[in-house]
């Protein structure tokens, strides 16, 4: 199956392990030394109406995904990371 970005966007992102509706893809990683997708970034929800700021952003690692369907995609997450932006590059924190 060939999927472009766009497609993926309206598709909600769901953990097989918990159920947990993590929300939709919002941007991708891409490796341009190797022309492969790493991930995919899905944008942490906003705060009161965005005042308060946002959740933590949410990478979802290619090989964690587990069945794209038609309304949504599968994905089996070991630990989930805490993305951080600073200065236009993104950064990856694991958390326990």
């Amino acid at each position: 199956m060939i999927c472009s970005l766009s497609e993926l966007r309206n598709k909600e992102v769901i953990s097989i392990r918990d159920g947990a509706r993590l929300g939709f893809i919002d941007d991708a990683e891409i490796d341009t030394e190797r022309a492969s997708v790493r991930s995919f970034i899905i944008y942490g929800r906003p705060r009161f109406f965005g005042l308060l700021g946002r959740d933590d952003d949410v990478i979802v690692k290619c090989s964690e995904i587990e069945v794209i369907g038609e309304d949504t995609v599968l994905v089996k997450m070991a630990v989930r990371s805490k993305v951080t932006k600073t200065n236009g590059i993104l950064s990856e924190k694991l958390l326990n």
